[in-house]
């Protein structure tokens, strides 16, 4: 079990609301969507309340450091069903990729597939005291827009599953596009940051702010802090 699964949940019953398309660019289709992901009625343009205001603000801030910029949202809200099907579909890469039937896979080849899956995929559960980080509704994967409308160049694209993936990837680049890439990684860290967010140790794209992952980076961050999740599984609200 990952560790920050083990921290308590208090919820603070705070409602999911609309990710405001006006000020946010939205991944169009919806990623996951795009993939048959089974959404049903849900949307992955919701966040928790608290969460939402915080992303505002450093919308705000963004715009003061680099006028016309956006940060666009790849993916929020994510129900337990498509972060299942999701990581299914991420097994089912690898195992191509390993040279291995999807269907036919051995426990042992399952293990050892799911150490990659795993690193960059939280964990599909319907226990309230486990809920994924995307279930809870405090956790979002984000980039940037440029003043022109066009993607900002991060380095990697959002959910590649590589060493490229992480956040000081090319902290020690000495190409042009390296410096750049960490650059705006750095810029879009410190934005999430100052707004009470965290970032996912293994993905520059991804940022909590009050759920399991969130409370046990408080607790790495400062030894005293005894911080607790606010957000559970939103679908238990409804």
């Amino acid at each position: 079990m990952k560790a920050y699964r083990t921290i308590p949940i208090t919820e603070c019953g705070e409602p999911l609301v609309p990710i405001q398309k006006g000020l946010f660019p939205l991944f169009d289709p919806p990623p996951y969507v795009a993939c048959g992901a089974p959404y049903g009625d849900a949307s992955p343009w919701m966040l928790r309340k608290g969460v939402a205001e915080a992303l505002t603000r450093a919308q705000e801030k963004l715009i003061t450091r680099c006028p016309g910029w956006k940060i666009m949202i790849f993916d929020a809200y994510r129900p337990n069903e498509v972060q299942a099907f999701m990581v299914n579909r991420e097994f089912g890469i690898k195992a191509k990729e390993a040279g291995l039937d999807p269907a036919a896979l051995t426990p042992a080849q399952r293990e050892k597939l799911a150490e990659k899956v795993y690193k960059y995929w939280g964990v599909p559960s319907e226990d309230p005291a486990t809920p994924p980080p995307h279930s809870t509704g405090a956790a979002i994967d984000c980039t940037f827009m440029d003043e022109h409308g066009h993607e900002v160049d991060m380095g990697s694209p959002i959910d590649e599953g590589t060493e490229r993936s992480d956040p000081n990837h090319f902290a020690t680049a000495t190409d042009t596009a390296g410096k750049q890439a960490h650059a705006n990684r750095t810029l879009l860290a410190e934005l999430m940051r100052n707004e009470g967010f965290h970032m996912h140790e293994n993905e520059w794209w991804h940022f909590s702010k009050g759920d399991q992952y969130w409370a046990w980076c408080e607790r790495e961050s400062k030894p005293s802090n005894q911080a607790i999740a606010i957000y559970g599984r939103a679908a238990l609200l409804k």
